[in-house]
C-alpha cells in the first residue's frame, strides 16, 4: 500500500498534550518488547505483508493510540507530558529485514515424552550468525525511534519474526500486549473502513489519579528496608522537579547475556508438589530459583551476599477499579528482602512461605504508597536499583510472569504466533516467564552473567525440573 495512503490515517490525528502519570515517568528509559514467530502454513505469498501490517498499525495509532507518535516534554504545571504535534509526529520506525539462512538454523529443538518436537528461538545465536548483530531499541534520543518494528524473513523458511520495541513510559506489559492485539484486529478488518475495536483502550491517565485519590497509602515493608540501607541520604529532589529529573534519565540498555530454561507442565507440577502443594507454581518456582541462584552467586563471587532479593511485578488493574483496558502503566513491584544465610539454610517450603509473606501482600494501599515514594522519596527508588542485582553483596531474582498475557492471540489474519521469544530486556537478575503452547510448559528467560549461569546450569536441584536450552 503506498505511503500516501498510509499517511491518510495519521492526517486525522489532532494536536494534544497527554499528561503522564507518576508510574509512567518512573519507567522512562526502559522499553517493553516482544518477538513473535509466525509460520506460513498455506504458502501465501502475501503472508505477514509488511504493507498491510503497516497500514493496520497506522490506523490503530490514529484512531486509538496517538500517544505512540508523540514526544516527551514537561508541561506548564511541571508534569511529564507526551506532546502530539500533527506537524512533527514521531513516526514509527518500520523495516523489513532478510536473513540468508533458514529460521530453523536458529532453533533449538527438544523431543519430550509426547513425541512432539518443541522449538525454541536462540536469539544469541541469531545475533552471532544471521548477519544482524543487533536490533534497534525504542528511544526518544533519536528522531522517529520511539516505536520500533522489524519484520524478519528467512531464506527457504516458512517462519517470519515480528520484533517490537516500545518505550515503557507509555505502556506497561499488559497495555503493550493489548496494543499488539488491537493492532492485529485493525489489520484483520482493514477492508471495513468503518470498523471499530471490540474493546478499545482507556487512554485517559486521569482515571488512575482519580482512583488513587480515594486510597489511603500503606507503606510496604520493602520501602522501609531500602530506607534503612541509606536511601534517604542518596538523593533529595523537590517533588516539583521529579518529572524533569526522570524524563532526563538516559536509556537503560538491554542486558545481552540471556539464557533460557524450559519446564514442561509435568515437571512444573512436580516442582510444586515437591516444594509445597499448598503453594502456587509461581511461588514454588521462585523458591527454587532464589536458592539455586544464591548458590551460583556464592560460587561466582566466592563470598556470601548479605541479602537475597526476590521481586514480583504485579498488575494493579486486578486490585483497583481502574479498567482492565487502561493503556498506561499500572504495574508495581512487590519485593522480598531475605537474609542470604536464611535462604541457604532454609528448605524450599520455608523459602516459598517467606516469599509469599512479602510478595502476596499487594494492594491499592501499597501501590498508593509507591506512587508517593516516587514523588517524594526518589532515593528509595535509586537504592532499590543499586541493590537489585547479583553481586558479592546481593543475590537477585526478579520474576516477571507474562505467561497469562494473550500473546498467542496476536493474529494479523494469518493465525497467531507459533513461538514466543524474548528480545533482550533490561536489568541483570530479571527473568521472564512465557507460556509455551507447543507442549503446555513454560519458558524462563534469565538475565544473569554467563559465568554465574555456568554454575547455575550445573545445579542438580535445578536440573531435576528444568531443561537448559541455551
Amino acid at each position: 500500500m503506498p505511503a500516501t495512503s498510509l499517511n491518510t490515517h495519521l492526517s486525522s490525528i489532532k494536536a494534544q498534550d497527554i499528561e503522564l502519570g507518576t508510574i509512567d515517568i518512573a519507567t522512562f528509559g526502559a522499553n517493553v518488547d516482544g518477538m513473535y514467530i509466525y509460520r506460513n502454513t498455506t504458502d501465501d505469498a502475501e503472508f505477514m505483508s509488511i504493507n498491510r501490517i503497516t497500514n493496520g498499525l497506522y490506523k490503530v495509532i490514529a484512531d486509538y493510540y496517538p500517544i505512540v507518535v508523540g514526544r516527551p516534554s514537561i508541561g506548564k504545571n511541571g508534569k511529564g507530558v507526551i506532546v502530539v504535534d500533527p506537524d512533527n509526529l514521531c513516526m514509527p520506525d518500520i523495516a523489513e529485514l532478510s536473513v540468508e539462512l533458514p529460521a530453523e538454523h536458529f532453533f533449538e529443538t527438544r523431543n519430550y515424552k509426547n513425541g512432539d518436537m518443541v522449538k525454541f528461538f536462540n536469539l544469541r545465536k541469531f545475533f552471532r550468525e544471521s548477519g544482524i548483530s543487533a536490533l534497534p531499541e525504542a528511544t526518544f534520543s533519536r528522531d522517529h525511534s520511539a516505536a520500533i518494528f522489524r519484520l524478519i524473513r528467512f531464506k527457504d523458511s516458512p517462519y517470519v519474526v515480528l520484533y517490537i520495541s516500545l518505550p515503557h513510559v507509555i505502556f506497561d506489559g499488559t497495555a503493550a500486549v493489548a496494543l499488539f492485539n488491537n493492532w492485529a484486529e485493525c489489520t484483520r478488518n482493514l477492508d471495513n473502513p468503518e470498523y471499530k475495536l471490540q474493546n478499545p483502550p482507556v487512554n485517559d491517565r486521569k482515571v488512575v489519579k482519580d482512583y488513587f485519590d480515594t486510597v489511603t497509602a500503606i507503606e510496604p515493608p520493602h520501602t522501609k528496608h531500602f530506607k534503612d540501607l541509606g536511601a534517604e541520604s542518596l538523593v533529595k529532589v523537590p517533588p516539583g522537579a521529579i518529572a524533569a529529573l526522570l524524563l532526563a534519565a538516559p536509556d537503560i540498555p538491554a542486558f545481552e547475556e540471556q539464557h533460557l530454561l524450559h519446564f514442561t507442565a509435568e515437571k512444573l507440577e512436580q516442582l510444586r508438589q515437591d516444594v509445597d502443594k499448598a503453594q502456587t507454581t509461581n511461588l514454588a518456582l521462585a523458591a527454587l530459583l532464589t536458592k539455586t541462584i544464591l548458590q551460583a552467586n556464592i560460587q561466582t563471587f566466592n563470598s556470601m551476599p548479605t541479602w537475597s532479593y526476590v521481586m514480583f511485578p504485579y498488575d494493579c488493574r486486578h486490585r483497583t477499579e481502574v479498567p482492565m483496558t487502561y493503556s498506561g502503566n499500572l504495574s508495581f513491584s512487590a519485593i522480598a528482602p531475605l537474609e542470604s544465610q536464611t535462604v541457604l539454610d532454609g528448605s524450599y517450603k520455608e523459602i516459598a512461605r517467606v516469599i509469599k509473606e512479602h510478595c502476596s501482600k499487594v494492594s491499592s494501599e501499597y501501590a498508593k504508597s509507591l506512587i508517593y515514594t516516587v514523588e517524594n522519596e526518589i532515593g528509595v527508588l535509586f537504592q532499590a536499583g543499586i541493590s537489585l542485582c547479583n553481586s558479592p553483596d546481593t543475590s537477585y531474582v526478579g520474576i516477571s510472569n507474562v505467561r497469562y498475557m494473550p500473546m498467542h492471540l496476536i493474529d494479523f489474519g494469518y493465525g497467531g504466533p507459533d513461538i514466543l521469544s524474548s528480545a533482550y530486556f533490561i536489568r541483570e537478575g530479571m527473568q521472564r516467564i512465557y507460556s509455551n503452547k507447543q507442549d503446555g510448559g513454560i519458558d524462563l528467560f534469565i538475565n544473569v552473567k554467563d559465568d554465574l549461569f555456568e554454575y547455575l546450569k550445573k545445579s542438580d536441584e535445578l536440573l531435576q525440573y528444568a531443561d537448559v536450552i541455551f
